[in-house]
């Protein structure tokens, strides 16, 4: 992607896709990559007006409610990644382990 906003989309997806410790349903994926294009809007709003252009306000109340309620809908809490080894993978441990 050759745009800041498609990095930053990219971006984003990634870090969510992390916030459910990569392992996330293909319902889940939809919504990060709606999230990943609100907050991408978003932000861009807000750099526009610190520029000193005008903010459509009901846009970006709009847009950011409806960021919101993704963001929920993912759950705000982060997931811990499980690092439990399987079972076959804890005795390779092992038996490598004692030569």
């Amino acid at each position: 992607m050759r745009t800041h906003g498609g990095r930053r989309f990219k971006e984003l997806c990634a870090d969510l896709m992390d916030h459910l410790a990569g392992d996330a349903t293909a319902p889940q994926f939809a919504i990060i990559r709606r999230a990943a294009a609100l907050a991408v809007w978003c932000e861009q709003a807000e750099a526009d007006q610190a520029l000193g252009k005008d903010l459509d306000v009901a846009a970006y109340t709009t847009a950011t409610n409806a960021l919101r309620r993704l963001l929920s809908d993912l759950g705000l809490e982060r997931k811990a990644r499980d690092v439990t080894p399987d079972l076959q993978a804890y005795i390779a441990t092992k038996a490598g382990a004692g030569r």
